[in-house]
Parts: structure tokens; sequence; C-alpha cells
């Protein structure tokens, strides 16, 4: 028989398992929430550019405007928004889809990753409008 306060085996000992269970849950839990902050931010980036690509096709498809027009609003959007860096290549043309005219902006962006980790790349993304006739 064991002392008494010893426990009669000394793999049956569970002193500091808490600790040791607590820093793998909450190192997990971190993880997974700084995994969810990420996918926010870059859907809140792509969201973000495609509401300026498409009020930038909808700005060019006016009347008297020209795509340039519509990449420039497009660039100052983006500008305003997130960051210069995110309104650096910005093109606008107008394009023919089934003998409709339509003013086309595409936003080519970094993907924005934390640190080292995660996907790299570029997103591009695209805004379509009608054009107005004269």
């Amino acid at each position: 028989m064991a002392a008494r306060g010893r426990p009669s085996a000394p793999w049956r000992d569970d002193r500091g398992s808490a600790v040791v269970d607590f820093t793998l849950v909450g190192g997990l839990v971190v993880v997974l929430f700084l995994s969810v902050v990420q996918l926010a931010l870059v859907q809140h980036v792509r969201n973000t550019c495609v509401d300026a690509a498409a009020e930038g096709a909808r700005y060019a498809a006016h009347v008297g405007r020209t795509p340039a027009d519509g990449a420039q609003r497009t660039a100052d959007l983006l500008r305003a928004s997130l960051a210069a860096s995110y309104a650096q290549d910005v093109t606008a043309d107008e394009v023919e889809v089934d003998g409709l005219t339509l003013v086309r902006v595409t936003v080519r962006v970094p993907l924005p990753v934390v640190g080292l980790l995660g996907p790299g790349g570029v997103m591009a993304l695209d805004g379509h409008a009608p054009a107005e006739g004269v």
C-alpha cells in the first residue's frame, strides 16, 4: 500500500496536467482565431475592390466619360478606402458582350497576408456596367 499523500503508481499522478491542457488548447484557439481574422481581412479587401471597380465602371459608362475616367475613379476610391498600394494596377476598357457594349474595370491587388504564412499571389477583380449611348 502506498504511503499517505502519495499516489500508488507514478503514472497516475495528474499534477500539472491542467497547465499542459490549457497551453495546448489555448494555442489551438489562438491559431483558429487568427485564421478567422485573416479570412475576414481578405474578404473585406475583396469586397472593397469589387465595389470600387463596379463604381468606376458605372462612372465610365456615363455619356461623355471614357474608360480612363473609370480607372481613375476606381484608383481614387481604393486609395481612400484601403491604401495607395492597392490602387497601382487598375485598368479599364470597353468590351462587347452579346451585342451590348460594356465598360470593364479590372483591379489587380495583392492578397493581404499576415506574416510569411498563407497564400501569396494576386487577386484580379472586375466591375462591369453597360455603356450609355449618345
